[in-house]
């Protein structure tokens, strides 16, 4: 199937179910709500209906689904009783439609932003097809997994083993029962025990001696394991022996992706252990090596950091800069493009300055630019959210200076964050189309894709990754001394990838 239009996550899920593959599409609802950030409207309704009503100068609907792709319990009430608004009609679709090409040509750079538009639609349709074909995920694996770190599953509403042993440690370090889950009662205890501390984060408890600390900290780890990664987690999120969670393109402001539900994005190090390629398969797992000051330096055009980014190790190859020390080197690089300030960072800094002068004079630009209330594009045309009332009103008063910084600390980096999300969609989607059938991608977080395939097509798909970053690199920055190399592991077992 050749195309389609409308919001991909409404429409694609059922074609998959039958079987259907769509080569590309244009997503009416993600690339609404780009041109509306680009005019400055972050934040205003933008599926197809909400888009004709503005160009009818109608009241506009609101999106039913809540921010960050979670549809409201409104929105999954109508879908229960089968109220939910019908599609919309093709005139409607093809009028939002021609209305969306001609703002993306009012844009100060068309070519890009239809770039940004066919690489956003097209994480729409990967992230629907890796939900649809899920991650290979061992359920047996992981139960004895679960098994060894915390004990046996426990009946509904217990504690596992483990965790139990630990809250009665530490109730018996403080010499009464509370829960170690509530904030309240751990700051009361500590309150009780002559050692207050301000909050219950472990970096302020590991400042107290008290023989309970440790064993609450432990207690914490473990159980944040527990809630994300536990039985009921798997009950939900596993079926069929693949994990199957709801990304959400375009979830964060950058561009990045998030998700909806099963943490996707935030995979336990642990948990790696049970993703397991099937039989007869293999992973192939890849990652883009110091992604975000490669994209600085094209797009910043410094030929300085250009050269040292045509390098294997970037830091390494600027540290010439630094007296040979490539931590110098980093530390610079990444306090240019996050704002650090503290340490040897000013002196470090000043060193950038003078030896790659035109990256540096790239992120302080748009860090002026956010200080200043003003809106920061990425290379495409991904455009920031504008500052908020409050923080209007913030920089008007004895704070100003401090909200500004802020703001300036996030434009600085949303330019280069958000054109490194763009160039990882640009390398998925043409990977997508490069794959021998049946390697599917699985994984996507940040910089890194997984690919599972019968194990005879591993050297196919590896060649694969390596045209795709060239292809994406070409496609956002043209003809670029930059290098943008990928590290690829073929494992059967996703722990053996690092």
């Amino acid at each position: 199937m050749a195309t389609i239009r409308l919001d991909t996550r409404e429409v694609y899920p059922a074609l998959l179910e039958r079987g259907v593959r769509v080569s590309r599409c244009h997503d009416l609802a993600l690339t609404e709500g780009l041109l509306l950030a680009y005019e400055g409207r972050h934040g205003e309704p933008r599926s197809a209906r909400a888009a004709h009503a503005r160009l009818h100068g109608l009241p506009v609907p609101a999106d039913h689904d809540e921010p960050g792709g979670h549809r409201g319990p409104e929105a999954r009430q109508a879908a229960l009783f089968g109220d939910e608004p019908p599609p919309p009609d093709a005139g409607l679709v093809a009028e939002v439609h021609a209305d969306q090409l001609r703002r993306i040509e009012a844009t100060a750079d068309p070519h890009r932003f239809r770039l940004l538009v066919a690489a956003e639609s097209a994480g729409a349709l990967i992230a629907a097809e890796m939900g649809r074909d899920g991650m290979p995920w061992r359920r047996d694996l992981h139960d004895a997994l679960l098994t060894e770190m915390l004990g046996p599953r426990p009946a509904h509403g217990m504690r596992p083993a483990r965790l139990q042993a630990l809250a009665d440690e530490v109730a018996a370090a403080f010499g009464t029962p509370f829960n170690p889950d509530s904030p309240q009662q751990i700051l009361k205890a500590f309150k009780a025990a002559g050692t207050p501390v301000p909050s219950t984060r472990a970096h302020d408890l590991r400042q107290v001696d008290h023989p309970g600390v440790a064993p609450l900290l432990a207690y914490k780890e473990l159980a944040r394991f527990h809630s994300f990664h536990g039985w009921a987690w798997a009950d939900q999120w596993v079926r069929d022996d693949r994990f199957r969670p709801e990304y959400v393109v375009g979830g964060v402001v950058s561009g990045r992706w998030a998700t909806s539900g099963g943490g996707a994005l935030q995979i336990h190090k642990a948990m790696r252990r049970v993703v397991v390629a099937d039989e007869g398969w293999t992973l192939v797992v890849a990652d883009a090596a110091q992604l975000e000051p490669r994209v600085l330096a094209a797009m910043a055009g410094d030929r300085a950091l250009a050269r040292a980014a045509g390098q294997i190790d970037l830091y390494q190859a600027m540290a010439r800069a630094f007296g040979g020390d490539r931590d110098h080197a980093k530390i610079a690089m990444l306090s240019a493009m996050y704002g650090g300030t503290s340490g040897d960072a000013p002196k470090l800094l000043a060193v950038m300055r003078q030896r790659f002068g035109d990256a540096y004079r790239f992120v302080e630009d748009a860090a002026r630019a956010g200080e200043e209330g003003r809106l920061v594009r990425s290379w495409l045309g991904r455009t920031c959210p504008p500052p908020s009332a409050r923080w209007r009103a913030l920089v008007s008063g004895p704070e100003g200076g401090r909200a500004a910084r802020d703001r300036g600390r996030f434009t600085r980096n949303f330019v280069v964050q958000a054109t490194a999300a763009e160039w990882a969609l640009a390398l998925m989607a043409v990977l997508r189309g490069l794959l021998p059938d049946p390697a599917r991608l699985v994984f996507f977080q940040h910089d890194e894709v997984m690919v599972h395939c019968p194990r005879e097509l591993a050297d196919q798909v590896v060649a694969a990754v390596g045209r795709a970053a060239e292809e994406a690199t070409r496609l956002l920055f043209g003809a670029t001394p930059v290098r943008f190399p990928m590290g690829t592991a073929v494992v059967r077992c996703y722990a053996d990838a690092k």
